[in-house]
């Protein structure tokens, strides 16, 4: 039990340092804590000339993929859902395929439901990324061989050229249907050239089954981290629409695309001077006339 504990205290410890540089540098936890993976594997291999402790220990497998399940799938209530996915996953285990997989099938059959309770998700979310995930992408990064990719850095180019030309191909398409601002569009289809959590998974899904080799599995991995920073960076950079920050511009885009013209901020705002009297002169009676201004002038 010893071992156990110091295992565990070593994994919650880097993903305490995750979410510490997330918050930091303002990205995705999932992807810090795959980084730190990487990171803790490579200095564990090189000073100790080992694995990191616990990345191939049969509970710590079985907590990340719980993590990866309830990461794909937030419904139903606690009990009931580990209930039912660790059901499914150990069906899908006996199949050859992968736990992970009949969650997603789950979560969309049961989405409408699981939105009607948002303190019970936001429960769910507190346990599953707090406690559960990080064992699966630290995990997940601890398997990446760094000197892999620094000798054939070209493999790792190509792979990352596919990966986001495809979802590209694939988004741009479809989002020109619903934003007209070409800058929109590039902002959208690069904001989704995305796809950490389903690139792991099928990634470790392929290691495990003797699919891909660990090198193989290094290039596929670091492809998805790759696709993850870059588009999104030049997402930010470049194509950021100003709406966003904007609440007026973004109002009168919206119109708009709805074939409307936006009114303008000035006829929103009521006239002040509109529930004001007539500065209408009037007589009085000793011949002059007084105006508004409480002056009185001679005929």
């Amino acid at each position: 039990m010893q071992e156990t504990f110091l295992i565990v205290t070593l994994w919650l410890g880097l993903a305490v340092t995750a979410a510490l540089l997330a918050s930091r540098l303002k990205l995705s936890t999932a992807l810090v804590e795959i980084c730190v993976g990487v990171a803790a594997a490579t200095v564990a291999s090189h000073f100790f000339g080992k694995d990191l402790p616990g990345s191939d220990v049969d509970w710590l497998r079985f907590l990340a993929s719980t993590g990866a399940v309830l990461l794909t799938f937030l419904a139903i209530r606690a009990k009931w859902i580990l209930f039912v996915l660790c059901g499914l996953g150990a069906l899908a285990m006996w199949a050859g395929s992968e736990a992970v997989l009949p969650a997603y099938i789950a979560g969309m059959m049961l989405a409408g439901n699981a939105a009607k309770d948002n303190n019970w998700i936001r429960r769910m979310r507190t346990l599953t990324v707090g406690f559960l995930t990080p064992f699966y992408f630290l995990r997940a990064g601890s398997l990446v061989s760094v000197p892999s990719l620094v000798s054939a850095p070209l493999v790792f180019l190509a792979l990352l050229a596919g990966k986001v030309g495809s979802k590209i191909f694939g988004l741009y398409p479809v989002i020109g249907k619903f934003r007209s601002n070409p800058k929109e569009r590039w902002y959208y289809t690069l904001l989704m050239s995305t796809g950490l959590t389903f690139g792991t998974i099928s990634a470790l899904f392929g290691l495990s089954h003797g699919i891909v080799t660990p090198e193989q599995y290094s290039f596929l991995v670091a492809a998805v981290i790759a696709s993850a920073v870059i588009p999104t960076m030049i997402a930010g950079w470049a194509f950021f629409p100003k709406h966003i920050t904007s609440p007026e511009r973004g109002y009168e885009n919206q119109m708009s695309e709805i074939g409307e013209s936006a009114p303008a901020a000035s006829d929103c705002v009521p006239d002040p001077r509109a529930d004001l009297p007539s500065a209408k002169a009037e007589p009085d009676v000793a011949g002059t006339e007084k105006h508004p201004g409480g002056i009185d002038a001679p005929e």
